[in-house]
């Protein structure tokens, strides 16, 4: 959601998993790839959430054989790859778990082609990818006989040393990508899901024997995670109860003792609230706080809750920001003028994580008020920036 803020890595082109049929049938907000590529070449979020995402790898307690690390929800990759490479500072020689959840094959394909390095500068690494729902993601397989029976299971061992023999074989994989990450329209929901529930799993064959015990198997169930991403994962106009349901809860209960979720959303508050308002009065999409969706979930796991703990963090460290990048003085000078092409990021920015759907955005488009909305604003600041909130959802230690 990869927020539509701020792991946008986090799931920008997921399954829409919503119990509103009508309103995703009308408007599937991460399928644009147009505004989300312009949103992360333009913005600096993906920078910011790995860097937020590394402060929590001192805080894990791992155990043999490995550091278990999944990504619900990865986008291109880049906030994956920043984090695998703060986890090799951290933990240089221990073995790496890393499995994500991503729906759309562009993404898996970006995803993929940020590999290479990874696999040479950490060769204890087992990466495990799958296209299936947050509630199974974690264990790589999904939870219904009949969808077992049609999953596709792919183990790759990566033959070679050096990042041009792991590329090649990564860029083999394209035919089988394009046949296996197909999506489809739910005839219950209306959102994408998976035609073919697929897991691929690589890792270096000169470590195979090493990765043996930590290399996935299928019907072995592997959720017993050290540290999970949730970078907005959903709509935020999904009910709170169904984003702690269906996600959150999932996704804690993924966790190994002593491990711990990583939440993060979009905030409001900020210039990009203040271009939708000028344009749309009233609107405020921000609406769930951390602390609602901490007991949300709190009362969706039942009684499981007591082997929980839910910490919204206080605001000096769960609130940060990104920026939209521009040129220097840019906008700072009263007498530069605000190129066309920065005023167009800027309103996509603000649109994108406010997720306003195409048929508002195309009228709004129409006169040059939401041009003009935007002007005034990066005026008034001399920047465009973006606030997100982050919480963590911990297993306590000992908890089953």
């Amino acid at each position: 959601m990869a927020m539509i803020s701020t792991a946008r890595e986090a799931d920008v082109s997921a399954p829409l998993e919503s119990n509103d049929r009508g309103t995703e049938q009308n408007f599937r907000f991460y399928d644009n790839r147009q505004k989300y590529l312009m949103f992360v070449n333009t913005c600096s979020e993906k920078w910011v959430v790995a860097e937020r995402v590394a402060r929590e790898l001192s805080k894990l307690k791992p155990v043999p054989p490995a550091v278990r690390f999944f990504d619900a929800g990865m986008g291109d990759g880049t906030v994956l790859a920043r984090v695998m490479r703060s986890m090799h500072e951290a933990y240089p020689r221990f073995p790496f778990l890393i499995a994500g959840k991503e729906i759309s094959l562009e993404d898996i394909r970006l995803t993929l082609d940020k590999m290479p390095d990874r696999f040479f500068e950490h060769p204890e690494t087992v990466l495990a990818l799958t296209n299936i729902s947050y509630a199974e993601a974690p264990n790589l397989m999904p939870s219904k006989p009949e969808a077992r029976a049609r999953m596709t299971w792919k183990a790759v061992p990566l033959k070679g040393a050096t990042t041009a023999e792991f590329e090649r074989q990564i860029l083999e994989l394209q035919p089988f990508l394009a046949q296996n990450w197909k999506t489809k329209v739910s005839e219950k929901t209306g959102s994408l899901i998976p035609e073919t529930p697929t897991t691929l799993i690589l890792y270096r064959e000169d470590c195979e024997f090493m990765l043996a015990d930590l290399i996935p198997k299928r019907d072995q169930p592997v959720a017993d995670y050290d540290l999970v991403i949730a970078s907005q994962p959903f709509r935020l106009s999904a009910a709170t109860e169904f984003k702690a349901k269906r996600v959150l809860a999932p996704l804690a209960r993924a966790l190994r003792p002593d491990g711990r979720l990583l939440g993060i959303h979009s905030a409001g508050n900020d210039p990009g609230l203040e271009i939708v308002q000028i344009v749309w009065p009233g609107e405020d999409p921000f609406t769930t706080s951390r602390h609602a969706l901490l007991e949300a979930t709190r009362q969706a796991m039942g009684d499981e809750a007591a082997n929980f703990r839910f910490d919204p963090l206080p605001s000096s460290e769960a609130l940060f920001r990104y920026e939209m990048h521009t040129l220097p003085d840019e906008i700072d000078s009263e007498s530069a003028s605000i190129g066309t092409s920065t005023l167009l990021a800027a309103w996509n920015a603000a649109t994108y994580v406010a997720q306003i759907d195409d048929e508002r955005l195309g009228e709004a488009m129409s006169s040059p008020l939401y041009l003009e909305a935007t002007r005034k604003v990066l005026r008034k600041n001399g920047e465009l920036w973006f606030n997100d909130e982050s919480y963590v959802i911990s297993r306590k230690s000992g908890a089953a």
